[in-house]
């Protein structure tokens, strides 16, 4: 090694901001066979027919359709989302998973000058992507029990602030009422992030023809079994849509994304059957865990359940959860604690599975309750 490349660090060279960043972190994907995997609210059914379908006619025997980029704009995909919430498509921005477009908003909007808010808590992706803007963070804190705050965000000086609804981690669904009256007092743009809008029983979609300052941003993934593919999209005024045009990658959904999605789009007696079997699944492990257990579980509007492990003799909080958690990962089942936070660490956060799965979660949650 030369003089000059042992005196090279590319830390130096970096933007500060970006040396300081702790990235985000996904749950855990195991690399092997024989989990259950319940951490990453994955639809744990696989997609309508049709999409492989569509997947294998647009590649074709020979695959000479990937050798061509993809529709920049995803222009067919935003005219059947704009149909599916009768809106013109003008109205509609596809992107590389939700996450893409929450990213692209933050790079809008957010400045060390121009902050961007949150509630805590909430998605963890937030602050990293406000961090990687090198940007102000603004966050509003919710207490234990999940009311949202209309009047602190209406008051707050974020340009942009980013409500999940329903909440992540906690799946509690907020009224669309509250959300017009926080629209008609804020002065920023108000984002809502409707992940697991599908499986709430109230949306913000519908206000997006009549507030400038609304967002709503939806993924394929958990709505439509395509996590893999990476499709997300938001609905707000051509306004807000054309910023968005002007900031993502030429070709930032690739066309098999784009084809799988239609295709999804295509089928929807087959997903709503996926939701009502998927909220169903949902309903009864709640009611097990409250009457059963006597644990404490938010009322969910998700895919996902926030429940507050008791061990047998009645004990909370972040030991007691964490202890759950150690016991399921030794036997394969994976679920989700948050620990960095005072509301969130006593509990643990459970996708739905099949009822299989979820079959098996119960035999072991029985299990641990016997020997913690």
């Amino acid at each position: 090694m030369s003089s000059r490349e042992s005196k090279f660090d590319v830390q130096t060279l970096a933007l500060p901001h970006v040396v300081r960043l702790h990235a985000y972190t996904p749950g855990l994907q195991p690399g092997e066979p024989g989990w259950i995997k319940l951490n990453t609210n994955e639809n744990p059914y696989p997609p309508s027919p049709g999409v492989a379908e569509a997947l294998r006619r647009e590649i074709g025997d020979d695959g000479a359709a990937l050798r061509l980029y993809p529709n920049p704009k995803s222009a067919a995909l935003r005219e059947a989302v704009g149909r599916l919430h009768q809106l013109e498509a003008e109205h509609v921005f596809i992107g590389n998973g939700a996450d893409d477009v929450l990213n692209l908003l933050v790079r809008c909007f957010c400045t060390p000058a121009a902050a961007a808010g949150f509630t805590l808590p909430s998605y963890s992706l937030y602050p990293v992507l406000v961090g990687i803007q090198d940007g102000r963070a603004l966050a509003v804190e919710f207490d234990r029990s999940m009311q949202l705050p209309v009047a602190t965000i209406t008051g707050s000086a974020a340009s942009v602030f980013f409500l999940t609804s329903p909440n992540a981690p906690t799946g509690v669904g907020f009224r669309t009422a509250d959300i017009d009256t926080l629209l008609r007092g804020y002065r920023g743009l108000l984002v809502v992030d409707e992940t697991y809008a599908v499986f709430a029983g109230e949306n913000a979609a519908g206000l997006v023809a009549r507030h400038p300052n609304l967002c709503v941003v939806r993924t394929f993934s958990k709505s439509h079994c395509l996590a893999g593919m990476r499709v997300g999209y938001a609905l707000a005024q051509p306004a807000v849509i054309g910023l968005l045009d002007r900031v993502k990658d030429s070709y930032n959904v690739s066309r098999l994304s784009q084809i799988a999605a239609l295709a999804a789009l295509a089928d929807p007696d087959y997903y709503a059957g996926l939701g009502r079997k998927i909220c169903a699944t949902r309903d009864r492990a709640r009611q097990a865990w409250t009457d059963r257990f006597g644990w404490f579980t938010y009322p969910s509007q998700t895919n996902f359940l926030f429940t507050e492990p008791r061990d047998r003799n009645h004990r909370t909080g972040p030991e007691v959860a964490r202890g759950l958690y150690d016991f399921l990962c030794a036997r394969k089942i994976l679920v989700r604690h948050f620990g960095s936070h005072a509301l969130t660490s006593p509990f643990l956060r459970i996708s739905v599975g099949t009822d299989e799965e979820m079959s098996v979660l119960q035999e072991n949650l029985e299990a641990w309750l016997k020997s913690a």
